[in-house]
């Protein structure tokens, strides 16, 4: 049987990326550290780390089972928390991973319903793209995860974590004030194949979702600038400098555009919240209610009037 002791060496040295790092976290020496991890692959009979002279990484099996570990280290805070009854709603911590959009009104809606009944609970918010906060849910960092996905561009699942979906949110096209295109109830992409674009730079690969979904409908976009601020995006637009996609969330009490429905179905985000099921912080179990009310709340308001 393999330790839970041994298991948490590897888990931290998966957190952290080094035996110094683990040793400092568990406040053990570096030898300690590196005997603790040796006895475990003695255990499991296969090698976890590869080792040169100035790193170390863990092997398939070694990164498997730290994410194993994560799952035994959840299951053993929860029972450490049963036993003592520290599992109370009315304290503790809860840290949220969000991307940017998400921001504007899902989260501080969610939020600020969860604050006023959980005072007590310390929150510990981080924002960023999933791709780059994913990694700290599946090491325990984070507790949950505000998370999307595009139609056209997918993403899997880590291994130990689960999505729960919320609504899928429209991709809208954003034209200067007077535009032609607002004119219209639809919009192809196509038709406006001539005009300059500000677009995203993409998520984990350079490709955005318009560039992608231009390739679709046959033509290349003209890509005036990049950004991956919305104020910045709209701003540009509102200049008459370009035309740009903006999810429906980034669009929220915006002035000065005219919004347009799009004819590609395929253009849409599906947004959902994302966590370890093993995790026993009952202030996230408490948190999902919260954020699936605001979602709902939101779900028939996303596409802003057409001005």
């Amino acid at each position: 049987m393999l330790s839970s002791n041994r298991l948490r060496v590897l888990l931290e040295i998966f957190r952290t990326g080094s035996i110094a790092g683990a040793a400092r976290t568990m406040k053990l020496s570096p030898s300690a550290v590196s005997h603790q991890l040796a006895k475990l692959e003695e255990e499991s009979g296969v090698g976890l780390v590869e080792r040169n002279a100035q790193s170390l990484r863990l092997t398939e099996a070694g990164r498997r089972l730290a994410l194993r570990a994560q799952e035994v280290a959840d299951i053993l805070e929860a029972a450490e928390k049963d036993l003592l009854a520290q599992a109370r709603m009315d304290a503790g911590e809860l840290r949220i991973g969000f991307f940017a959009s998400a921001g504007y009104r899902l989260l501080p809606l969610a939020l600020s319903r969860f604050a006023a009944r959980y005072p007590n609970v310390a929150l510990d918010l981080a924002e960023g793209q999933p791709y780059e906060l994913l990694p700290d849910l599946e090491r325990g960092a984070l507790d949950v995860l505000v998370v999307f996905d595009h139609a056209l561009d997918p993403w899997q699942r880590p291994e130990g974590v689960e999505v729960l979906h919320l609504f899928d949110e429209p991709q809208l096209l954003v034209v200067p004030t007077g535009h032609q295109a607002g004119q219209r109830s639809r919009v192809r992409l196509a038709d406006l194949a001539e005009e300059p674009w500000i677009t995203t730079f993409g998520a984990e690969h350079p490709v955005s979702i318009l560039e992608r979904a231009s390739m679709l409908e046959g033509f290349t976009p003209r890509i005036r600038c990049r950004s991956d601020h919305y104020e910045v995006t709209i701003g540009l637009v509102r200049a008459g400098l370009g035309v740009a996609l903006v999810p429906s969330l980034g669009l929220m009490g915006v002035t000065g555009v005219q919004v347009c429905r799009l004819a590609t179905p395929q253009l849409f985000r599906r947004i959902g919240v994302a966590r370890r099921p093993t995790n026993p912080n009952p202030a996230a179990r408490s948190f999902l209610a919260y954020l699936r009310t605001a979602a709902a709340q939101l779900r028939n308001s996303l596409e802003p009037t057409l001005r």
